[in-house]
């Protein structure tokens, strides 16, 4: 497996949702490839603190003003396009 492979199947390999073979391969490539293993480890790592903080809540007029700011954003660089 490369490592482009297993950045592919990534998700699915946390998620425990590979077949045998494919679980096996990225194993494989984990157990030699150390940039990829930081990637696994990374990710894991984001996952977890998302799980711990749960779920927030943006209050509305802080959220309108994100809204605000990405729409604009968006429209100044449609804009110099």
């Amino acid at each position: 497996m490369t490592c482009e492979e297993l950045l592919q199947y990534l998700s699915d390999y946390i998620d425990q949702n590979l077949d045998e073979e494919l679980t096996a391969a990225a194993q494989e490539h984990l157990a030699t490839c150390h940039n990829c293993r930081v990637v696994l480890d990374t990710t894991q790592q984001t996952i977890s603190l998302f799980r711990e903080q749960g779920k927030r809540t943006i209050p509305t007029l802080r959220r309108q003003r994100l809204f605000d700011q990405l729409q604009d954003a968006f429209l100044q660089a449609e804009a110099d396009c």
